[in-house]
């Protein structure tokens, strides 16, 4: 199997990037390109992943976000490719052999009769497991218990139009028929960076804590992420790095407008590369915010290449050593742009002592400087816990605890736990 990462032309046939490609190895290796093609790729249809499972190929497939399972099979003398059944689209499959430790098992269960087990979750279900035989429908094996009460909840999926006209999807999880009237305390997360996917994941903590309070939880897909294969990732990447952040701000404005939330009632939350983002909205977008947590953040960009981890992400960011790079680089860097005269919303900074990706001298920079300038800022710094800020289970619950209080603190004083 070929899964291919540029276009490429095979004896007269173009073959597009993204296209997972099959041929007898035997035949390949005497010279013949007559592929087959498993999944083909489009602007909004991708493949996220794939495997063989016994003489099964498995394919995971993003369809405008909604993903499924396709089974593709070899008999009589062709593959036959088959939708996988019973899972909702709106939740995050994955799948995997049952067992390989056991040869005799596994030729009789899984080679023979393609046997394998699929997960699946979304904000709404926690995850379950299911065992699946070919062509047959999924065998519930497993469900985590749910750690919230999720009736009356939702999951929709809506479209903004960022500053360049580009449509950037996201998910909105909240209450069925709740009240448009810019009334309701929302918060909005995201990524975009380094191919990764933001898909509506199960939340203990932000389902009992947010939605089973009221709140309303936004999950924005912006350039950057994988969310529609490389192309989508590398529109993100360097100058395009700032269209992301754009991409952020014009989910927030969609929210607006459509009378979900209003400035005040409106907060986002971001980690790591999801830091910058957010630090961004502090700089750029500070007039559609009531408040922000930021997180193990990177926010100055100028020094972040010579810090801890920092020269590894030279290629999504850019060289800030280099003049051209740092040309549109200086107007993403949350840290250089802060100044004084420019109202901003309340930040809450949180980092670890003992960060070794990104440095907590990001964060702490950014607090005294917002400081300075005399803008509302909370600061937390444990002396341990590395990049997630936490060693156990009672420093991630107080951290948890810490995020929510500050929203309840800042746009939402209603929202009691």
């Amino acid at each position: 199997m070929l899964n291919l990462r540029t276009d490429w032309d095979a004896d007269g046939r173009l073959y597009l990037a993204g296209a997972l490609l099959i041929i007898p190895f035997s035949a390949f290796l005497t010279g013949a390109r007559d592929f087959t093609v498993l999944f083909e790729p489009s602007a909004r249809r991708f493949l996220q992943s794939f495997g063989a499972i016994g003489d099964v190929v498995a394919m995971i497939v993003l369809d405008n976000l909604r993903s499924r399972i396709f089974l593709a099979r070899f008999a009589e003398g062709q593959w036959r490719i088959d939708q996988l059944e019973g899972f909702s689209e709106l939740s995050i499959l994955d799948m995997f052999a049952l067992a390989t430790d056991d040869d005799d098992w596994f030729a009789e269960n899984v080679r023979e009769r393609g046997v394998f087990v699929v997960t699946s979750q979304n904000s709404l279900m926690p995850p379950t497991q299911s065992l699946l035989r070919f062509g047959e429908s999924p065998e519930l094996l497993k469900q985590s218990p749910e750690r919230f009460d999720a009736t009356g909840l939702e999951i929709t999926q809506h479209e903004a139009v960022s500053i360049d006209g580009v449509r950037i999807p996201y998910f909105q999880i909240a209450r069925q028929n709740f009240a448009y009237d810019g009334s309701n305390a929302a918060l909005l997360s995201g990524y975009g960076g380094f191919q990764i996917s933001s898909l509506p994941y199960y939340s203990a903590a932000t389902g009992k804590l947010w939605l089973e309070q009221g709140g309303v939880f936004v999950i924005a897909n912006i350039r950057g992420g994988g969310e529609f294969g490389p192309d989508w990732h590398k529109a993100g990447m360097r100058e395009g790095k700032k269209l992301s952040h754009d991409d952020f701000a014009a989910v927030a404005k969609d929210l607006i407008a459509r009378g979900v939330t209003r400035p005040e009632r409106l907060a986002c939350v971001g980690g790591s590369n999801g830091g910058l983002l957010v630090g961004n909205m502090l700089t750029r977008y500070p007039e559609l915010f009531g408040a922000i947590e930021c997180a193990v953040p990177l926010l100055d960009m100028k020094r972040y290449a010579k810090l801890t981890a920092g020269s590894s992400w030279i290629s999504e960011y850019g060289d800030p050593d280099n003049p051209a790079d740092w040309a549109f680089m200086r107007e993403m860097s949350p840290y250089q742009a802060a100044e004084a005269g420019r109202p901003y919303p309340p930040i809450l900074l949180t980092t670890s002592a003992r960060d070794d990706r990104v440095h907590p001298g990001h964060a702490r920079k950014m607090a005294a400087k917002l400081l300075a300038l005399g803008n509302r800022v909370y600061f937390y710094e444990p002396p341990e816990g590395g990049h997630v800020g936490a060693t156990d289970n009672a420093q991630v619950a107080f951290n948890t605890a810490l995020g929510f209080a500050f929203l309840r603190k800042t746009i939402a004083p209603e929202l009691v736990a």
